[in-house]
Order: structure tokens, then C-alpha cells, then sequence
């Protein structure tokens, strides 16, 4: 009588985690909800939030006014507080665990070339302008960010 009470049981409960199984194994439904949950962490994009309105318009460059908003190792506007990242006495910011490591051991990834006096630049003491599309660019300082901001002004005219 015992076997067959422990029988019972057992198919009962193969029963159950079978019938959880299934509901388990149910499709996700195909809509992502942001980009962002589908991309991969090492390519995160900009969040929906991100300020496009301060960003502007093809052609044109907006200077950041808080650097934490970009992801220093994607060079991207993620229009929310990143993760800071100190290293020898300056602050920098990525977007993820990954990002984060690799600023603190990759000082290629600490810098980026201005791209008007070809200078190397650390990025945290840079001067950030955001492009209408996200992408962080990095200047010296305000002189080569204004010299930058016009030829670009005028290249798109």
C-alpha cells in the first residue's frame, strides 16, 4: 500500500513540474521593449531618455555639461548617471561592469584625440560635445570645441 501511495505521488509531482515546464517553455513575446535590453552590455546604445532635444540637429555639436551622463568607453550619451570610475585622481564613466573594468586597467581607454589639434586628451578633464546622434567627441579644451562646432556649422551648409 506504501508503494503504491509513493507512486502516486511520484507521478503526481512529474505531473506538476511538467505542466510548469510548460509553462516555462512558453515563447517570449517578440517585442523588445528598449534597444537597450536587447543589445549586448559591450554595445550598449543611448537610452530612450537620453536628451535628444539638447543634442540638436545634423550638422551640429552640443557641448555636455555633465560628463557622468556619457559612457567613456562606448563614447556615448546615455542620458542617465554611469558608473564612476576613479583612476589616479580623475573620474571617469562607464556604462556597465564591463566598461567599468576596463577603465580601470586600459589607459587607451582613458583618452581620445581632439580632433582639431590631434592632441591626446584624458578624458575626464576633456571638454565633451555630443553630435545629434549620441557619440561623444572629445576636445582639449573650449577653443578647440568652438573651432570644431564652426567648421562643422559651415562643412553642413
Amino acid at each position: 500500500m506504501k508503494a503504491t501511495s509513493w507512486a502516486v505521488m511520484g507521478v503526481m509531482m512529474l505531473a506538476g513540474a511538467c505542466a510548469k515546464r510548460e509553462e516555462a517553455v512558453q515563447p517570449a513575446p517578440a517585442k523588445v521593449e528598449s534597444p537597450q535590453a536587447a543589445a549586448p552590455a559591450m554595445h550598449m546604445q543611448p537610452t530612450p531618455s537620453a536628451p535628444t532635444a539638447a543634442m540638436g540637429q545634423p550638422g551640429s555639436i552640443t557641448r555636455v555639461a555633465d560628463p557622468s551622463l556619457v559612457c567613456m568607453v562606448n563614447n556615448q550619451l546615455m542620458g542617465k548617471p554611469q558608473i564612476p570610475v576613479e583612476v589616479g585622481g580623475q573620474t571617469y564613466y562607464g556604462c556597465c561592469e564591463m566598461c567599468k573594468e576596463r577603465l580601470a586597467k586600459d589607459a587607451a581607454a582613458r583618452t581620445a584625440t581632439d580632433p582639431v589639434s590631434q592632441k591626446s586628451v584624458d578624458k575626464a578633464k576633456a571638454v565633451i560635445g555630443i553630435t545629434h546622434d549620441g557619440n561623444a567627441i572629445y576636445f582639449e579644451n573650449e577653443e578647440t570645441f568652438s573651432t570644431y562646432s564652426k567648421q562643422l556649422a559651415s562643412a553642413t551648409k
